[in-house]
């Protein structure tokens, strides 16, 4: 059942939007060109084209993003081969690509293995605020970018890129209704703000909100993981000369989410909470980018970055009320059992890159070589406060990093290219908490890469690359003392050693990408957990990162893409995967060692894949259907239980006009129950505390409409 609420300031907004005066028509949905767009990949130094990019590297860009009608990077992660993520928040934060990553981050401290950064805006480990409004496309790439970005992209990166100010004033609006009670409200404006045209703006704002699928039977409740998402962003241009472009970006975005997820019994949508949780994060963020053109041997780039993030993730643990438990029997009397969680934070960031890069007469070695050098810092400062049923904590942390990074762009003729990379970073930090714990590791590390790429012809490019990334090591807060001897973890390495091939087909019709990889991890970092055995306290987990010793990941990606007729587009991706651990064990709860080596690794399935396609006929009715599908995959390091395979169907369908456009639309077609994170351990007192298996699934069946205005 569709409803309407009363409309939000931001609603109001987009509806005058709308109606004004001088809105001139702007024609949506033409047919293709003759020539495929050419994909830059803007998170590279240098803004280089995708099919001349030596490394694997997925670009989804705007057009996909509206034809599939994603609203939030949830949406189309499963898009990505090789590429999954761990459902234990109401939106994804932590990411595996190619099997490297984190799947959770409950104590702070944080030191992520895939980068995620907005227009510029580090939000690495923070990646629920992801709304793909108004969006230019969205970039991962896969392997490490120690050249590029350091300590925080050991296994790849997300790139988010916002569309840029125009010099032309456009303006748009959209209205998305389903059930679930969804209503999202969003809209855009842009245009030059000077009659020279040498300063021009872009704002786009969105409201989105919904019930969050659960049915809370124990307060008769439908809403308590609901999601409450704002997402604004203001971007602003100035030629301030011919040679001087400066470019500010401006993020606010305030995810106010529910978060009561989970069951005892595994129904996944009826929940018997009494205290449901919440997600939430503030994030206020800017960028300001110079450049600089004016010297006849090089450019000046000088990129400053600041974010600050409040967050507050808490849980109802017990996953049930006191009347549930009451109801059950405990060894003759009812049982008694409440646990919740609480951890609020604070995160600052503040970052600085400046950068020089060679002009076409700045080439060096007989103008056969770009070369670029740059210097980088970061101060990142996290309080966090949690609170649990057991104890308190709160905890101090600041980290400082300094980064000197050089790379050279060589044509050596007969159709090679070479590119060669080297980044070192220092790394201070200092962390203190409330329960007397305190570290301040600090260590130098360095990475980089060297590829060879060769035109095999016109329409061919193959390359082969070496990458070696890193990952800073760390320490383990609130251990008890039978653990002390994991209270630090050390730096771990990751060489990743891949060829691929891109290519053209069809005059250009049709494209396709492929890479083969092998992955040599060494002294991997490993999230461990041991749940307490203290009778009272059994809801109680220490939690701990170690290393494992060394592990080796290696597969494929394949990437296809054809405009089969100038109204009929067909795109598709699979992605083949195989992990081992090397020499890993631990102890569980009982004292007895688990052996783990040779076992894949947590979040790391086989096989991924998706395929979609796009037809809009020349009267203007548009149709998307489009699948994606995982095989099964561990949901933990820490035991042996496993999701299922799934697959997921989605269609759109619509009619585009001039300057309007509806859609109908669903997800999930075929209401596909999948699980997105599972826990195994024990938490129920009247089981005895027995290990059990629970799962939290993802998005059930969902159908909506949408209503789209763009004009000039």
């Amino acid at each position: 059942m569709l409803t309407l609420k009363t409309y939000s300031p931001v609603a109001l907004a987009i509806i005058a939007a709308i109606s004004s005066p001088n809105a001139l028509a702007n024609e949506l949905g033409s047919p293709v060109s003759d020539d495929i767009e050419v994909m830059v990949v803007t998170s590279d130094f240098r803004g280089s084209a995708l099919e001349k990019m030596p490394s694997s590297v997925t670009v989804i860009d705007q057009q996909q993003i509206e034809d599939e009608g994603a609203q939030h990077f949830e949406d189309i992660l499963n898009n990505i081969a090789n590429f999954n993520w761990s459902g234990g928040s109401s939106r994804p934060k932590y990411f595996q690509i190619r099997g490297v990553g984190e799947q959770e981050e409950y104590q702070g401290a944080p030191n992520s293995s895939v980068g995620f950064v907005v227009d510029d805006i580090d939000l690495s480990g923070l990646g629920m605020v992801s709304s793909m409004y108004d969006l230019q496309q969205v970039e991962v790439l896969r392997g490490p970018q120690g050249t590029r970005y350091g300590a925080n992209a050991l296994a790849g990166l997300i790139y988010l890129k916002s569309n840029d100010p125009t010099d032309v004033f456009e303006n748009g609006a959209e209205v998305s209704l389903g059930d679930d009670n969804l209503q999202t409200f969003s809209g855009f404006s842009s245009g030059p703000l000077t009659d020279s045209g040498n300063l021009l703006y872009r704002v786009s704002l969105q409201q989105h909100q919904q019930d969050g699928y659960r049915d809370n039977l124990y307060l008769d409740r439908s809403d308590t993981n609901n999601r409450d998402e704002f997402t604004g962003r203001a971007k602003l241009r100035w030629y301030a000369t011919d040679d001087l472009a400066i470019d500010l970006t401006l993020l606010h975005a305030n995810y106010d989410n529910g978060y009561d997820a989970w069951t005892l019994d595994n129904n996944g949508f009826d929940t018997l909470t009494d205290a449901p949780g919440e997600d939430k994060q503030r994030t206020t963020g800017s960028s300001l980018k110079f450049t600089y053109t004016g010297a006849q041997n090089f450019e000046l780039t000088s990129l400053t970055s600041f974010a600050n993030s409040d967050t507050r993730h808490n849980y109802d643990g017990d996953w049930a009320n006191p009347d549930y438990w009451e109801s059950r029997d405990c060894g003759g009397v009812p049982c008694e059992y409440e646990y919740n969680w609480d951890k609020k934070g604070e995160r600052k960031t503040v970052t600085q890159e400046f950068r020089l890069s060679s002009t076409e007469s700045g080439r060096i070695f007989a103008d056969s070589t770009d070369w670029l050098i740059g210097v980088y810092g970061m101060d990142l400062q996290e309080d966090n406060e949690t609170i649990d049923s057991y104890s308190q904590l709160s905890a101090e942390y600041e980290a400082r990093n300094y980064a000197v990074f050089a790379q050279l762009d060589s044509d050596l003729g007969a159709s090679y290219a070479l590119s060669v990379g080297l980044r070192a970073e220092r790394r201070d930090s200092d962390y203190s908490d409330s329960a007397g714990d305190s570290f301040d590791p600090s260590e130098t590390m360095w990475g980089g890469h060297i590829a060879l790429s060769k035109a095999l012809a016109e329409n061919h490019e193959s390359y082969i690359r070496v990458a070696r990334g890193y990952k800073a090591g760390g320490f383990n807060m609130s251990l008890p003392i039978e653990l002390a001897d994991k209270k630090e973890y050390d730096t771990e390495i990751l060489y990743n050693y891949e060829i691929g091939l891109k290519s053209t087909w069809l005059d250009g019709q049709a494209s396709t990408n492929l890479a083969l990889f092998y992955m040599d991890r060494q002294d991997q970092q490993v999230a461990a957990s041991q749940q307490s055995t203290v009778p009272g306290e059994e809801g109680n987990f220490i939690l701990f990162t170690e290393n494992a010793g060394s592990s080796h990941n290696y597969g494929a990606e394949l990437e296809g893409n054809w405009y089969a007729t100038d109204n009929l587009n067909l795109y598709g991706s699979v992605g083949w995967l195989e992990t081992e651990y090397g020499d890993y064990q631990y102890e569980d709860k009982y004292g007895t060692l688990v052996d783990l080596s040779g076992r894949e690794l947590a979040h790391s399935p086989n096989f991924t894949f998706s395929l979609g396609a796009t037809y809009r006929s020349d009267n203007g009715w548009f149709a998307n259907l489009n699948t994606s599908g995982k095989s099964d995959f561990y949901y933990s390091d820490s035991n042996e239980s496993k999701s299922d395979a799934y697959q997921i169907f989605n269609a759109k369908l619509g009619y585009e006009a001039d300057i309007w456009s509806v859609y109908l639309w669903g997800r999930n077609l075929f209401d596909e129950k999948y699980g997105v994170r599972g826990f195994y351990f024990g938490n129920e007192p009247d089981l005895d505390w027995a290990d059990k298996q629970y799962i939290r699934y993802g998005d059930p069946r969902q159908i909506g409409m949408t209503f789209n205005v763009k004009f000039l």
